[in-house]
C-alpha cells in the first residue's frame, strides 16, 4: 500500500494522535507499519520526553521497549520551525538527503506514516517547505485539523495548497482533543463547510482519548477511509 504522509493544518492539531491510530490500524491489519517522523523539534534527542517518536513507541505494541531513534532523521532542540531550529544549532536540513534517507529507512513492503512538521508552509530547508517534502516522496497525504472555530480556513487552505499540485487528499480527520468537547453543532457545521468548499470528504472524527493503550477499533471506519484498506 501506499506510504501515508500525515500533515496539519496547523501546529499543535493533532499530527501525532492521527498518526498513532493508523499505526495501530495499520498494524492490527498485518501492515507492520513504519513510523517516521523525518524531521523532530523541541527535543535534544529522539528519545527525550516529549518526542512524537518515543510517543508513537510508547504505544504501538509492536515497538514498546524499541529504541525510536531511527524514527528520527534530523532532530533539533528550540520548538519552532525546523529551518530557524536548524540555523540557531550552527546547522541545516539538507533537503535532498532528507528524501532519499525516508526512502531508505524501513523495509520494503512496509508502508511508512510519515509525520510532518506544523503545516504545508512550514521552513524547512532554504528554499524548501514541508509541502515540498510530501510531494518528493509521493506519499498520500491525510489532513489532521481541529474540530472546532478556525477549522474551516485553515482546512480549505490545506487542501487548495495540495490540489495546486495534484495532490489532492484522501480525506480529512477533525481533531477534538480539547479538554471540553467541541459542540456538535458546530463540528457538523465545519464538515458541511470543508466538504462543499472542496470536495473532499471529511473521514471523521477522533474524540479525545483518554487512554492510549485501550482499543481504538471504534475509530476503524475514519481510519479505512484515509488509509485506503
Amino acid at each position: 500500500m501506499e506510504d501515508l504522509f500525515v500533515l496539519g493544518t496547523d501546529t499543535g492539531v493533532g499530527k501525532s494522535v492521527l498518526s498513532l491510530c493508523l499505526m495501530r490500524y495499520l498494524a492490527a491489519r498485518g501492515y507492520d507499519p513504519f513510523y517516521l517522523k523525518p524531521v523532530q523539534t523541541g527535543c535534544d534527542a529522539p528519545g527525550d520526553e516529549g518526542s512524537d517518536a518515543r510517543f508513537i513507541h510508547a504505544h504501538v505494541a509492536s515497538l514498546r521497549g524499541n529504541d525510536c531513534t531511527g524514527s528520527v532523521i534530523y532532530c533539533f532542540r528550540e520548538a519552532k520551525a525546523p529551518l530557524f531550529a536548524a540555523r540557531n544549532e550552527g546547522r541545516g536540513v539538507d533537503f535532498p538527503f532528507l528524501v532519499e534517507e525516508i526512502g531508505r529507512r524501513g523495509a520494503e513492503g512496509r508502508p511508512r506514516v510519515i509525520e510532518g512538521a506544523g503545516g504545508l508552509f512550514v521552513p524547512l530547508a532554504e528554499g524548501r517547505m514541508m509541502i515540498d517534502l510530501v510531494e518528493q516522496t509521493r506519499s498520500r497525504p491525510v489532513i489532521a485539523a481541529r474540530a472546532g472555530l478556525g477549522t474551516i480556513n485553515h482546512t480549505l487552505l490545506t487542501i487548495e495548497a495540495l490540489q495546486s499540485r495534484w495532490m489532492p487528499p484522501p480525506g480529512v480527520v477533525l481533531i477534538d482533543g480539547g479538554e471540553t468537547p467541541t459542540p456538535r453543532t458546530m463540528i457538523e457545521e465545519n464538515i458541511e463547510a470543508i466538504e462543499r468548499a472542496s470536495g473532499i470528504r471529511v473521514a471523521g472524527v477522533i474524540p479525545r482519548i483518554a487512554d492510549f493503550d485501550g482499543p481504538l477499533d471504534y475509530l476503524d471506519p475514519v481510519l479505512k477511509a484515509l488509509a485506503g484498506c
